[in-house]
């Protein structure tokens, strides 16, 4: 509450102080106002004159117009009266209009009626017939006023009912003289108000337009207006103005003269031959129709621009109070603003240029600072006032700070961070600079970013260095490569890639352990950077691949002469904790521009040429060739293949037997799978299994293999077929990255399979690594035997035998194809013959070829024997193929 009352008395405080502005756009727009609507009422009340002027004069014209008109129209009356007057003495009384009229000689309409009367005053003929029933004309003005006078003059009358048409007519006549000159009769012509007003044009009249004939008596003889012509008893004017000119015009108003009310402006022109006047009357609502849109136009658009000036003046009003408030709040900012750099952080100055004789800008004086600005100079306050920037700065710095002075004056601000020369004035290394010009000065604010300089230095090396080696990572390639290779274009020099793998990393951290693995890989950086030049770089990327950056090169060989310096580095094996361990190295080469001009075009081709050297054989280096490529394409396109395969099941398992040495009875079989290609047949398993091995679909086609050895002891356990156990081989990724125990006991249930009906076969490298321990037993917990695959070609220890319980040890085909060779093929048979039966274990010979091996293994005591001299691997059948008790010879 306390807070709102103060902001209510601060406003009323800046109202007190600001009225005399803040009501100037009230009475600015009241005066425009003013003077608008002034201006607009004299435009539209000259605008009114103009029209009511137009209309007058169109009205006068169109009576002159219609003056003539009836001029004539009277006269041709007066000639047909004049020409039948002529007949009646022609014919001496015998003429008889009826007939005349029906041979068309006077117009035909009804609005024309001629006859004649004697003096008496009776119809003697007529046009339309009917004259026995009409009464004498004595009372008629046209009859009266011809016998009364002497002259022989056309006599207009006025409205009356016609008594022979039963109309309203106005009676022209001309007396007819008898022989001796006296009064002999008339002959008059009865004509019809829309004869005479029949040329009332609505188009240019209007529907309320007015057209006459008036008398100089001040009787109206006839009027139309639109389509109502008045007849000779209706009241088409309430008074008959006094129209004493020959001609003219005026506006009447409707109220006074007209039954309709409606105002007029009247034209009249008074004929020089008959005592008539033609009227003709526009309406005023008609004539000033146009007039009045526009004035109401006006007027609505005044209303608009009045009312837009009124919301002006509140808009400014509020704008002009706003504004005010805004000053004052810059004024208690810049209050508070000072009192807070005063005390802050920041360096603030205000800098007024020095300008030369030619009005050039020579130098800038400092003419106010805070005190932490007057800090970083190593001064106070009142020291560095009135100073130059120019005493503060060494010559190869003062260029640099007076371009930025001269960039804030032209753009208006500079902002930037800047790197202090060591002999400069600052006490900070890096400082935050802010220029802003400010009219003719410029207002700088300078802020120690040192500590946050040095934590982002900190922050970048270490985002762009591999934390395990203290290489530059990833990142750092990805940086600094693009930078490299433009250097190399500019200078015209050749720039080489090694894209670096390591041979023989994973089997080491798969079976020794992680810590091992990384034990390898810092000594792997540690012979890399030894290996090359010193100007060349190293960086890991990640896992076990490596790049080194070779700059400043003229010919291919210098870079491989780098490369061969690496593999020679990598000649001696890796001393772990777990004994020695050899590792090589696979490179790829890419020359910069032979084989890219860009950063991702060198390391995608040193990559295909590393990974060629991976599949001739490893431990070598190779440029990269556009055909490698095409390997790599392949290899893409045979891992989609094996991927759809995996997916959608090609894969069938032959089997091959195992024999008891001594009994010659199928003991066991080993399950191998085939990859049923649908277009290129039955592949065996050494031209996928590797491939597989490498991308990671070995985990699925093992689970699938597995499942597919299941599904299949079911179908021969549904046949009735007593079993013998089928061996399954479980590679070292499988075995170290799956849960093997759990998918083959998902299996077996799935299937319902007795465990004792499964083995599985793993290689030494698989049991090596830290868990393996627990893996095998959870597996034999299943109640699965476990039998190592290819022993003598892994690194197994007798501890590790005895530790791990195996069942069984199959050894490799390489030493049975030995046991005829040499003496010390059999020896080293024997011993592990020997050590196996000590542990517990029996002893399958692989790659049992022919009947002499099979003397000296039943010698040796070699417990089961496996391959092609038995059998080879058998397609799946409706039974399980055992064969039927081997023959196998006698002991010498």
């Amino acid at each position: 509450m306390k807070k709102l009352l103060a902001k209510q008395l601060e406003y009323m405080r800046l109202l007190g102080n600001n009225w005399r502005l803040l009501l100037m756009w009230p009475a600015c727009a009241l005066i425009l106002g003013i003077m608008g609507w002034t201006t607009l009422l004299n435009q539209l009340n000259v605008d009114r004159q103009v029209a009511e002027n137009a209309a007058l004069r169109e009205a006068g014209a169109l009576a002159r117009g219609y003056a003539d008109h009836l001029a004539r129209t009277i006269e041709t009356i007066d000639q047909i009266l004049l020409h039948v007057r002529y007949e009646w003495k022609l014919t001496r009384g015998n003429l008889q209009l009826e007939s005349v009229n029906e041979h068309g000689l006077f117009p035909s309409t009804s609005d024309f009626n001629v006859g004649i009367t004697d003096r008496t005053g009776l119809l003697l003929t007529n046009t339309i017939g009917g004259r026995a029933n009409v009464p004498p004309a004595t009372d008629r003005a046209y009859f009266y006023v011809q016998r009364g006078t002497d002259d022989d003059v056309l006599y207009a009358g006025e409205a009356a009912m016609g008594r022979a048409s039963k109309r309203s007519v106005i009676h022209f006549s001309r007396k007819i003289v008898a022989d001796d000159g006296g009064f002999d009769g008339v002959v008059r012509a009865s004509i019809s108000p829309e004869y005479l007003t029949a040329n009332h044009d609505p188009i240019i009249l209007g529907e309320n337009g007015l057209i006459g004939i008036i008398g100089l008596d001040g009787l109206v003889r006839a009027v139309r207006t639109g389509n109502k012509v008045y007849q000779w008893n209706e009241q088409s004017m309430t008074s008959v103005p006094r129209l004493s000119l020959k001609s003219g015009a005026s506006l009447l108003s409707g109220n006074e003269w007209f039954s309709d009310k409606r105002s007029r402006f009247i034209g009249w022109d008074r004929m020089d031959k008959h005592p008539l006047i033609a009227v003709v009357g526009l309406d005023e609502e008609g004539a000033l129709a146009a007039y009045r849109n526009s004035r109401a136009l006006a007027i609505r658009r005044a209303i608009q621009n009045t009312t837009a000036l009124a919301v002006f003046a509140l808009i400014a009003m509020g704008l002009t109070f706003r504004l005010a408030w805004r000053k004052h709040q810059v004024q208690q900012i810049e209050a508070t603003y000072r009192m807070a750099t005063e005390g802050g952080n920041e360096g603030f100055y205000i800098a007024r240029p020095i300008r030369d004789e030619n009005g050039t800008i020579a130098d800038y004086v400092v003419i106010d600072c805070n005190r932490r600005g007057a800090e970083f100079l190593q001064l106070r306050r009142e020291e560095l006032v009135g100073r130059r920037f120019s005493i503060f700065y060494p010559a190869s710095t003062l260029e640099h700070r007076m371009e930025i002075f001269e960039q804030a004056m032209e753009k208006g601000i500079y902002e930037g961070d800047l790197e202090e020369p060591s002999d400069g004035p600052l006490i900070a290394r890096w400082v935050h600079l802010k220029v802003m010009r400010s009219g003719d000065d410029l207002a700088v604010t300078l802020r120690d970013i040192s500590d946050t300089k040095r934590h982002i230095e900190e922050l970048e090396r270490r985002s762009n260095e591999d934390a395990l080696t203290g290489l530059p990572n990833r990142q750092w390639v990805q940086n600094r490569l693009p930078i490299v290779i433009e250097r190399a274009a500019e200078k015209s020099l050749m720039l080489a890639l090694l894209f670096i793998d390591l041979d023989g990393f994973k089997a080491v951290n798969d079976t020794v352990g992680h810590e091992a693995g990384d034990e390898v890989l810092r000594n792997a950086a540690r012979r890399l950077k030894v290996a090359v030049r010193p100007h060349d770089r190293v960086a890991r990327l990640g896992g076990d691949e490596f790049v080194v950056i070779i700059e400043h090169i003229t010919r291919k060989a210098d870079a491989a002469h780098v490369a061969e310096r690496i593999l020679h580095a990598f000649a001696d094996g890796f001393r772990l904790f777990g004994g020695t361990h050899s590792v090589g190295t696979s490179i790829g080469i890419s020359v910069f521009p032979n084989d890219g001009g860009d950063a991702e075009s060198l390391l995608r081709h040193a990559d295909i040429a590393m990974y060629s050297v991976k599949l001739s054989g490893k431990r070598n280096y190779r440029f990269y060739d556009a055909k490698y490529s095409d390997v790599l394409r392949a290899r893409t396109q045979k891992e989609e293949e094996l991927r759809y395969a995996i997916e959608h099941n090609q894969f069938v398992v032959h089997y091959q037997p195992r024999v008891d040495i001594f009994t010659g009875i199928t003991s066991s079989m080993e399950a191998l799978v085939r990859w049923a290609h649908p277009t290129k047949g039955l592949i065996g398993p050494n031209d996928f299994i590797s491939l597989a091995e490498e991308t990671g679909l070995i985990l699925r086609l093992g689970e699938l293999v597995i499942d597919l050895v299941c599904a299949q002891l079911a179908h021969w356990s549904n046949r009735g077929q007593e079993l013998v156990p089928v061996s399954v081989n479980v590679s070292s990724r499988q075995f170290n990255e799956t849960d093997v125990a759990n998918i083959i006991s998902s299996s077996l249930a799935r299937h319902n399979i007795d465990p004792k009906h499964v083995e599985i076969e793993l290689t030494e490298s698989s049991m090596m690594g830290e868990a393996a321990a627990d893996a095998l037993a959870s597996i034999q917990k299943i109640g699965i035997k476990i039998l190592v695959d290819d022993f003598g070609t892994g690194y197994s220890s007798l501890s590790q035998l005895q530790k791990m319980d195996f069942d069984v040890l199959k050894v490799d085909q390489a030493f049975t194809s030995q046991l005829e060779a040499s003496e010390e093929g059999t020896v080293f048979f024997k011993t592990i013959i020997t050590m196996a039966h000590t542990l517990g274990m029996k002893v399958v010979a692989e790659g049992v070829e022919n009947i002499e091996q099979v003397k000296i293994l039943k010698d040796l005591k070699c417990d089961e024997i496996q391959g092609f001299y038995i059998s080879k691997p058998l397609p799946p059948s409706e039974k399980q193929p055992i064969l039927p008790r081997f023959f196998l010879p006698s002991t010498a």
